[in-house]
Order: structure tokens, then sequence, then C-alpha cells
């Protein structure tokens, strides 16, 4: 959190990612599983309010449209400083899924 709006767009993003996992815990996938996707949703999470602090204009999307805008069918955006370099191919997988989740 660099800003204190960064609070509310951060709390406005897990309203739009709490349906997907959800959705993953529904389909039955190990806790374990479900942990690196909502890892990796944080990590999304963190790029989405990265970016609203580069790009001031983007504080007029909804929670909504800068996660879709920031995914699409290749997957996410790429890691600021990931821990792993491997953590990117998990980081997209997710990305994907939530992606399609999204919109269908």
């Amino acid at each position: 959190m660099i800003d204190p709006s960064d609070r509310a767009m951060g709390k406005a993003i897990v309203t739009v990612l709490t349906p997907f996992i959800e959705h993953l815990i529904n389909l039955g996938l190990t806790k374990h599983t479900i942990k690196h996707h909502v890892d990796n949703l944080w990590a999304l999470g963190g790029q989405v309010i990265t970016n609203i602090n580069w790009d001031e204009s983007l504080r007029k999307q909804s929670a909504k449209e800068l996660v879709t805008n920031a995914i699409d069918v290749e997957g996410g955006p790429l890691l600021r400083d990931p821990l792993d370099p491997d953590d990117q191919k998990p980081f997209d997988s997710t990305c994907r899924k939530l992606y399609k989740f999204l919109m269908s």
C-alpha cells in the first residue's frame, strides 16, 4: 500500500477475486493447489495496485476492469521481482484460469 486509496482498491480487487477462489474450492482442488492459486492472485493484485500508482488515470477504472485488463488468454503481466524466475509459469496459469472464469 502506497496510498490510503490503495486499501479501498485492494478490498475491491478481493471482491472481484473471491468468486474465483470459491469456484476453485468447489472444483475439489487440494488445499495446497488452492493456496498456490491464492498466492498468484495476491501477486496479481499487487501488480494491479502497482500499475495504478504508476498511472493515476487507471484509478478511474473499476477493480473488475483493472483485473480483466491485466490478464488474458495468454496469462498475466510479467511479474516484477519474482522470488524465483520459474514463478511466471504458474502465475500465468492462474491468470488464464481467472480470465476464463471471468469471461464465462
